[in-house]
């Protein structure tokens, strides 16, 4: 009985490498297709085993053991032929329990991805990397640019003093001004932008920064998924 609680054990890691390395296309030096098949004989192996090797005790004791034993491995090979269904709740998960959390993931195609939850107040919010600093944005595709509140601007290195703020903007207190200004680096999960146009909003004009289309449209992609916003490099 040990021998087999031991093979469950390594099959259980088996299809811990599959569904944490899929997207990588090989596992251990074996592309993900010739680990899956032998995961798959591995796991009817275990079946086998369970079936002929020599047990004692009772009969029934012997039966019970054999079913917990074929529950636990068709458990398994469930929780591997449905790992990206596993992997979207988790994300939602992630997504959900932290505010603005981006989750990475990869496409189907390859593409690096972002997914953030829309938040209680119906807005998408992310938090971003700048200049190695944490910053809040909410995605906003009706600016034109990315604009920093003045207090991000500080924060993130950028000498706001020194700036001229020459160009009209639109801001929940009315019409203002703001001025250029470029962003070093943006990182969203595994997405990465240099040199970012961005603007800086004069001190109490803006209370949130916004994620304009100065970033968004550098993506190859992003779309609203029911309450997910997905960015695609």
């Amino acid at each position: 009985m040990r021998a087999l609680w031991i093979i469950l054990g390594l099959l259980g890691a088996a299809l811990i490498l599959l569904i944490v390395n899929h997207d990588q296309g090989s596992i251990l030096g074996i592309q993900n297709d010739r680990f899956a098949s032998a995961f798959y004989l591995s796991v009817w192996g275990a079946v086998v085993a369970a079936a002929v090797l020599p047990r004692t005790g009772s009969l029934g004791a012997a039966a019970r053991n054999a079913a917990i034993w074929i529950g636990v491995i068709l458990f398994l090979m469930t929780g591997y032929v449905y790992r990206y269904e596993l992997q979207d709740i988790g994300s939602r998960l992630t997504g959900g329990l932290i505010s603005g959390s981006p989750v990475s993931s990869l496409s189907a195609d390859g593409r690096q991805q972002a997914m953030v939850t829309r938040t209680p107040d119906r807005h998408f919010e992310v938090s971003a990397d700048v200049n190695g600093t944490s910053v809040a944005f909410v995605v906003d595709t009706g600016a034109n640019a990315v604009v920093l509140t003045y207090n991000d601007a500080e924060r993130i290195g950028i000498d706001t003093q020194s700036l001229d703020y020459r160009i009209p903007i639109d801001t929940a207190n009315g019409r203002t001004t703001a001025a250029p200004a470029t962003i070093a680096a943006i990182d969203i999960g595994n997405i990465r932008r240099d040199n970012v146009q961005a603007l800086v909003a004069r001190r109490g004009d803006l209370s949130r920064s916004l994620l304009g289309m100065t970033y968004l449209e550098t993506l190859w992609g992003f779309e609203i998924r029911g309450d997910r916003l997905i960015l695609t490099d």
